[in-house]
């Protein structure tokens, strides 16, 4: 079975390599069921899917005067999917009532690693078959206060399985650190936990695949602050596509934390004149923390 699994994942990425993508279906399949019958000139047509049938009946053209007796009814069936619901933006506040019951801090690492292992090698969206070599869960404390969610991981990040590790990585724990925390004081995450082929933002179908976990890992964290690093976690922590100019600088709401939007790490990588607007960000998210800078010594 694994050695099928393998074949099956080495077929889909030669065809990646040759440009085809849409391998990948998703929705409920619906089938057309057609029934021709020449004799009393009419041809039901029943599509049916799991909760309804519908049967419609057209004319057919005369049949010729040479049959004399009905013509046995020829049968074909098609099969066609369902527009997924999946590619639609929900914001996290609408995809699930928030939970009735806090868990309390020791309970916490369990709960994250049951979702860790529900996931398992998971395939349940193209990014299985895109040369993942590690799926990306999280890292950092359970009970945190601050929250940091990115885009998806990287190189590095798909080696060591660890959320930035990389360049951008490196980036983030100095903000962090500038912000009087440890690395291990957050907990960090991303939308989607198979890093995108050549680092392309996640399709929808990815990542609204793959946020039904992140979303249980929020509301087991329950972090007072989640900061959105980039455009491509603010779009889907909050449902919509706006401008990042336009989510700055003001607080919104998930999963009952704050939410403050700010440039991604790799972005101040490429454009370090935006840090200053960064830092911004994140004193807002200090005020009300009630964190200070480190004393310099």
């Amino acid at each position: 079975m694994a050695g099928e699994a393998e074949q099956l994942r080495a077929y889909l990425e030669y065809f990646r390599d040759l440009g085809v993508y849409d391998l990948y279906r998703r929705g409920e399949p619906v089938y057309e069921l057609e029934v021709f019958s020449a004799a009393p000139q009419l041809a039901e047509v029943v599509s049916a899917e799991p909760s309804r049938a519908v049967v419609q009946k057209t004319e057919l053209p005369p049949a010729a005067e040479t049959v004399s007796k009905p013509t046995p009814p020829s049968i074909s069936l098609r099969r066609e999917f369902s527009e997924p619901e999946i590619s639609k933006l929900v914001s996290f506040d609408n995809l699930a009532p928030l939970p009735e019951v806090r868990l309390s801090p020791a309970e916490k690492p369990a709960a994250l690693e049951a979702i860790r292992e529900d996931i398992g090698d998971c395939t349940r969206c193209p990014l299985a078959y895109a040369g993942r070599h590690k799926i990306v869960f999280a890292d950092g404390d359970p009970n945190a206060r601050l929250m940091f969610v990115g885009e998806g991981p990287g190189a590095d990040e798909d080696i060591q399985g660890l959320p930035f590790v990389g360049k951008a990585g490196q980036l983030l724990n100095n903000m962090i650190n500038a912000m009087g925390l440890k690395r291990e004081q957050v907990y960090i995450a991303n939308i989607v936990k198979c890093r995108p082929p050549g680092n392309r933002v996640p399709e929808p179908v990815e990542a609204n695949t793959c946020t039904q976990f992140l979303l249980r890992q929020v509301d087991i964290v329950q972090p007072e602050v989640i900061v959105a690093l980039g455009s491509t976690a603010a779009t889907y922590l909050l449902g919509a596509k706006q401008s990042l100019s336009g989510l700055r600088g003001r607080w919104h709401g998930c999963r009952g934390a704050k939410l403050a939007v700010t440039y991604h790490p790799a972005f101040l990588l490429r454009d370090p004149r935006q840090k200053g607007e960064a830092w911004k960000d994140l004193q807002m998210v200090m005020k009300e923390l009630g964190l200070k800078p480190p004393a310099k010594g």
